[in-house]
């Protein structure tokens, strides 16, 4: 898991300049594709019995699987999302005023619905999840492990099918050139000015979060004389980095939220294993995860959050996640105390400390059909349903709530990669919790458990003290007139349309009030 994760970690935002760039979404999604699967082959390849009666060879073959496979996983993740977004946001651009029957005048707004769509596409992948890992966990139980490999291999295969199957319905937006190298360039400008670059490394960071630190390069404030060759967009556009850069912030948080999400796979599953488990395979359990996504993804949605606006609380996405961040904290007590119960209530538990569960069994002398009651604290594994349960709530705050802000702050012509920033934190956390290795073990995992949570907490302590400030610009960010800069590729572009369309954008956040209340510079 590691492995993929590491690869992901470099290749989700490779994947997510590339379709910036180069070759667009489609097709991006496309490769990744076609380089998942043959991961997916070398995998299935390594876990042939022939094959996986050399070990060695089939870990190497394995090991080779694992790396094209991330990388594939992680060129799809950056682009997926985006795409999805984009096929409603052709539809409704912007946020419009309508005329009910009634006569009266609302406001629809595209952030609610977009919000939905991430909602949608982290449930039909908890979907997947759900029924693949139950799937593999039998098919590897009772046949083997190289048929719970070509399972979901068979069900990838229908991936480039429907692409190209609905290839003409779908609105793909085109690569734009490199956007990127002229946002680090627009950066680097302001930090050569004054009051940019310093010694000390606080002050350099300081002075970009100073008011004004992007105003003073937008082309309208330098003469068009000593305005530098890249500069070739527009105002609107560099408060589109500026935006961006601010989720770009956002996500440097994230991966100690990842810390409590990353042990639903790997230290809940073997606290499982130390628990009565009645005949259900210990890596079965923690499906109470995306089963308690299924039904509370459609609530938050639906019913919780409308019901909310009506009543005038606006749960922003700052808000969400700071909520997150508690959730987490609150999910890894639990297993904390859960752990503490197993030790105390080990039969093989020293009287002056914790039980060493680990091989109970064989210090007791117990033959290998002994009932699990003999060697295992007396605790059923259900009581870890409310870790999950928790931490499900925290995955709708946290990583529905990333996707929609990496698609709603970022110029849209740099969407792939602002997502692939917000999963990188996921591959970086995953690359940091092996600090945790040490505690992972008898008689150390309440410690960890509890760790974790301490970090959580500090976590969220300090996300909402550092942006606390951006959350009360939500609106204002999300109503920013739009560049009609598009990329280096754009040189054809229908101006005096987008022209008109940006003027029709002014008139829409005066109606909002919104050109009266600027986005701070900070």
């Amino acid at each position: 898991m590691l492995k993929t994760d590491v690869e992901c970690l470099y290749s989700c935002d490779t994947g997510g300049w590339i379709s910036d760039t180069y070759w667009g979404k489609y097709k991006t999604i496309h490769a990744a594709v076609v380089i998942a699967m043959f991961g997916h082959i070398i995998i299935i390849i390594s876990a042939l019995p022939p094959v996986i009666a050399n070990p060695s060879g089939a870990l190497g073959c394995f090991s080779v699987g694992l790396i094209f496979f991330g990388i594939g996983v992680g060129f799809f993740k950056a682009n997926i999302s985006p795409m999805i977004a984009e096929q409603y946001e052709h539809e409704q651009p912007r946020a419009v005023i309508k005329v009910l029957k009634s006569g009266e005048r609302v406001f629809v707004h595209p952030i609610i619905t977009i919000s939905s769509i991430m909602h949608a596409i982290i449930f039909f992948i908890n979907v997947g999840s759900l029924l693949g890992s139950i799937s593999m966990v039998y098919a590897e139980k009772y046949v083997g492990f190289w048929l719970s490999f070509v399972l979901p291999t068979c069900l990838f295969i229908f991936c480039p099918l429907v692409l190209l199957a609905f290839k003409s319905r779908y609105i793909r937006s085109p690569p734009t050139g490199s956007s990127l190298g002229k946002a680090i360039a627009l950066i680097g400008l302001s930090m050569k000015m004054k009051d940019g670059w310093s010694v000390n490394p606080v002050t350099t960071f300081k002075n970009m979060r100073a008011p004004g630190f992007f105003d003073r390069v937008k082309p309208s404030n330098i003469p068009e004389s000593e305005r530098p060759a890249w500069m070739t967009f527009d105002d609107n556009w560099v408060d589109e980095v500026r935006r961006g850069l601010k989720a770009c912030s956002v996500f440097v948080w994230y991966p100690i939220y990842w810390l409590s999400y990353n042990q639903l796979n790997s230290n809940l599953v073997s606290q499982a294993s130390t628990m009565i488990l009645g005949g259900v395979p210990n890596d079965v359990v923690n499906n109470l995860d995306p089963i308690a996504l299924l039904i509370f993804i459609p609530i938050c949605d639906k019913f919780i959050y409308p019901a909310l606006r009506r009543v005038h609380i606006n749960i922003t996405p700052i808000k969400k996640i700071t909520i997150g961040f508690v959730l987490s904290t609150i999910s890894m007590a639990v297993a904390a105390i859960i752990q503490h119960y197993i030790y105390m209530q080990s039969p093989c538990r020293e009287i002056s400390g914790y039980g060493y569960i680990d091989n109970c069994r064989e210090v007791l002398g117990l033959p290998a059909d002994a009932p699990e009651s003999s060697f295992k604290a007396p605790l059923t594994v259900w009581i870890q349903t409310p870790a999950y349960v928790i931490i499900a709530f925290a995955e709708i705050c946290c990583s529905i709530t990333g996707l929609e802000y990496a698609f709603t702050k970022a110029p849209k012509n740099m969407r792939g990669f602002i997502t692939g920033v917000f999963w990188f934190s996921q591959a970086f956390s995953a690359a940091i919790s092996q600090a945790f290795v040490p505690l992972a073990t008898d008689p150390y995992l309440v410690w960890l458990y509890m760790t974790i949570a301490i970090l959580s907490a500090l976590g969220g302590v300090g996300f909402w003290f550092n942006f606390a400030k951006l959350d009360r610009e939500e609106e204002a960010l999300n109503a920013l007139p739009d560049s009609l800069f598009k990329g280096s590729k754009n040189q054809d572009a229908d101006f005096a349309a987008l022209e008109a369309q940006k003027a029709e954008q002014e008139k829409i956040r005066h109606a909002q009030g919104l050109d009266k209340n600027p986005v701070l510079d900070s």
